[in-house]
């Protein structure tokens, strides 16, 4: 009888094979888009996201502190019940990245998402969603860090 050690040794064996051939899930696999990610102007995150320019719409939810004491954790929440919503991006003006984060969803899935980013200083905060016919809606916050996250 195999032991414990030689089963997981065996799997990970398994799991590295299929990961080389290509087997794995397209959403196992890690990929992201660099361009969006080293763009540094919010007009060119837009464009190597394929967004066209977004407008601004209250049925997007953007949810943010006012002021963040520590800017090396800010939470933000983005949330819309429009039906056909594929992507929310988060976009901090003033960062030295300014693309924060990008989050896909499929038609089965609310789309709504949390997450913490790291803000260098006090800035605007998008939420930027992409719906399926083609329209870009934005929500902003301007959001106070009284301690810099990214180096300060």
């Amino acid at each position: 009888m195999p032991s414990r050690r030689q089963i997981l040794a065996q799997s990970a064996a398994v799991a590295a094979a299929l990961a080389g051939a290509g087997l794995l899930p397209a959403r196992a696999q890690s990929a992201w888009n660099k361009a969006a990610f080293d763009a540094k102007s919010i007009d060119d995150v837009l464009k190597a996201l394929g967004m066209s320019r977004p407008v601004e719409s209250k049925d997007l939810t953007l949810t943010a502190p006012d002021i963040a004491e520590n800017g090396a954790v800010v939470p933000i929440a983005a949330a819309t019940a429009l039906p056909g919503a594929k992507t929310i991006a988060f976009l901090i003006e003033k960062n030295p990245t300014t693309l924060a984060g990008v989050f896909e969803f499929g038609d089965a899935v609310e789309s709504s998402v949390a997450t913490r980013v790291k803000m260098a200083q006090t800035s605007n905060v998008y939420a930027v969603a992409l719906l399926g016919d083609g329209r870009a809606l934005y929500a902003k916050k301007e959001v106070k860090v009284t301690l810099g996250g990214c180096g300060g």
